[in-house]
């Protein structure tokens, strides 16, 4: 059986008109007030919805309402450096994201004259847009009809519709998608993908789901089976790998504190950050002296220990033991490495492990 024979079995005997009344009656009544609900602007829509991956609601509320203001329009994005998109994005964390965003508003401003294309085709050939950020800005800014499926869209459907296939599985997504597809509303489908998320958000919860405060109960074949708890199915990814390394926050003759810039690739890509061991970790205390000594072009004789940090990646957990040392100055700046300020250590976008260690360090 096809996908689409498959999506057609699933969808008989559903009241998909009921199902789309019961849903938006419910999210023009219930929804929350968020910022990037204020109106249908595409390109604050698409900020919020990079911003939402991987973060919660809480979280996002003032990191957009910072976001906007510093960048109000696409253009003002697109024009804007890369040091001062990192800076306000910073704390946020998976900067890919904004990398991407960054890359992606030049285009359009190059491409299409600053407006965020309605065309289905030309808004997911842009940097880092899949078809969940299609399907949620078309859509709520444009009212479109397009599917707009997450993690919490699947699990929402895995129980509507008491589906266990495993939704970390690509070809799961599709058939969500396809599902989608055949129940959005035409009329409004703004309200409707915007009422699925809301729905996963508040009601249909990993744990525990409100079950009784769901609007669509009637038509949740989990709940009439009493198996909404066992949903969704989903394998477990790897466990994270754990790496320890030592940081220092180096300070020179005149006070001013050592940074660097990461590699404009791989994780954290072109944020900055206290001199440290990351890829080559020293056995013990004395091993690390000699290691910044030789690297940083210092001199360095003793140490002193702040404390140790901890920060949990998607793939990978950092542990870093963290120390603060006076050091004679043998090399000039350059574009990656400097000597700078308390105050000017501001305008650098540092990763929040490092901004802790700094803290601790005041």
């Amino acid at each position: 059986m096809n996908v689409k024979e498959n999506v057609q079995q699933i969808l008989a005997h559903f009241h998909i008109e009921q199902f789309q009344h019961d849903l938006i009656d419910w999210f023009r009544t219930e929804q929350r007030d968020l910022p990037w609900r204020k109106n249908k602007d595409p390109y604050k829509i698409w900020v919020s919805e990079v911003m939402l991956q991987q973060t919660r609601v809480d979280t996002v509320i003032p990191y957009f309402y910072q976001f906007i203001e510093k960048f109000p329009t696409l253009d003002a994005l697109a024009d804007a450096k890369e040091e001062e998109v990192l800076k306000a994005w910073e704390g946020l964390g998976y900067y890919s994201r904004v990398r991407n965003l960054h890359a992606a508003v030049k285009e359009v401003k190059k491409k299409y004259g600053g407006r965020v294309p309605a065309s289905k085709e030309q808004f997911s050939s842009l940097k880092g847009v899949g078809p969940y950020t299609t399907g949620a800005v078309l859509s709520i800014a444009y009212g479109i009809p397009e599917p707009a499926v997450d993690g919490n869209v699947m699990r929402v459907l895995s129980r509507i519709f008491y589906i266990t296939d495993d939704i970390a599985r690509a070809s799961t997504r599709k058939k969500f998608e396809q599902i989608v597809s055949c129940i959005i509303s035409h009329d409004d489908p703004s309200d409707f993908n915007q009422a699925l998320m809301e729905l996963g958000a508040l009601v249909c919860t990993p744990k525990n789901p409100s079950c009784f405060l769901c609007p669509v109960q009637r038509h949740c074949r989990a709940f009439a089976e009493g198996v909404e708890a066992e949903l969704p199915v989903k394998t477990k990814g790897k466990a994270p790998k754990h790496v320890a390394f030592r940081a220092i926050v180096l300070t020179n003759e005149e006070g001013k504190i050592r940074i660097e810039k990461r590699p404009s690739s791989g994780l954290l890509a072109n944020l900055w950050q206290f001199p440290n061991d990351e890829h080559a970790p020293t056995p013990n205390e004395q091993a690390f002296i000699k290691e910044i000594s030789e690297r940083y072009h210092v001199v360095l004789r003793s140490i002193q220990r702040i404390g140790t940090f901890e920060h949990v990646f998607s793939h990978i957990v950092w542990h870093i033991e963290a120390y603060k040392g006076n050091a004679l100055e043998l090399q000039i700046d350059d574009e990656t490495n400097k000597w700078v300020t308390a105050d000017e250590l501001n305008q650098y976008a540092f990763p929040v492990i490092y901004q802790k260690i700094w803290q601790a360090y005041e």
